[in-house]
């Protein structure tokens, strides 16, 4: 599941789920549908390197909103969310990893 068109702006700054690349969401299908609790939260990078999350509600009352991130806040939602769409060191080149 793709999530729809979206685009916010902060600090001047355009983020679009149209033009950034989807990394990785917590979408998989249960057997039931692909909400988690109503909610799903997908990651992505921007041309410019820039990362964001996309956090898209069912609920009355909520809205969907765009959350800009650091680079290492970006990692951690990335290993967090269990639908990876990219491996690590596409989502995040120049970043180093190391064996365990």
């Amino acid at each position: 599941m793709k999530p729809y068109a979206f685009t916010e702006v902060h600090d001047r700054i355009r983020y679009s789920t149209t033009t950034a690349t989807l990394l990785a969401g917590n979408d998989y299908w249960d057997g039931h549908n692909y909400e988690r609790g109503g909610t799903n939260t997908f990651l992505y990078r921007t041309p410019r390197g820039r990362y964001f999350a996309f956090r898209r509600t069912l609920w009355e009352g909520k809205r969907d909103y765009i959350e800009p991130l650091t680079e290492d806040d970006a990692i951690r939602l990335y290993e967090d969310l269990r639908e990876k769409r990219v491996e690590f060191e596409d989502a995040f080149p120049g970043v180093a990893v190391q064996e365990g």
